[in-house]
């Protein structure tokens, strides 16, 4: 092999290894790759117990229930299924009920969904653009400005 044979070769594996390495990355997002899910996405999509996902929708009235310390549990729904959020810690001062959250954490096997961050709305015409959608994708009536 001349010398720009064997640096074409060298070029060309180092790109392939490349290639290789990107196509493993994306596979292995191509299932992570989500916003949040809905309350009724969740049985749609088949969420295993233990996996971590992000859990989106409304707080429900009359839902929110002090424990003790900073324990604090909650229902998320989408108007057509409700799941029970459990969450340990600080809520961010904008958090209630009737309004959008995004929940990160992970389903357990009894329903219940056990999570680790909540995210609220940071005013009262705000609600994530992909929940708003998923939410009159359903047919849920938003109030004026929900989308924006």
């Amino acid at each position: 092999m001349t010398r720009k044979q064997k640096r074409l070769t060298m070029i060309l594996g180092g790109l392939a290894v490349i290639g290789l390495a990107i196509g493993i990355i994306l596979y292995a997002l191509s299932g992570t790759i989500t916003f949040f899910h809905t309350p009724s996405d969740l049985t749609a999509t088949g969420v295993k117990p233990g996996q971590r996902i992000r859990l989106g929708g409304m707080v429900e009235d009359g839902s929110v229930k002090k424990g003790t310390g900073t324990e604090t549990t909650f229902a998320v729904t989408d108007q057509i299924k409700t799941i029970t959020v459990s969450y340990n810690g600080i809520l961010p001062d904008l958090f209630r009920e009737g309004q959008g959250v995004v929940t990160e954490g992970s389903l357990k096997e009894d329903g219940t969904f056990v999570a680790d961050t909540v995210l609220a709305k940071h005013d009262e015409n705000y609600m994530p653009r992909e929940l708003a959608e998923s939410l009159k994708e359903k047919g849920v009536k938003l109030g004026k400005g929900a989308d924006q």
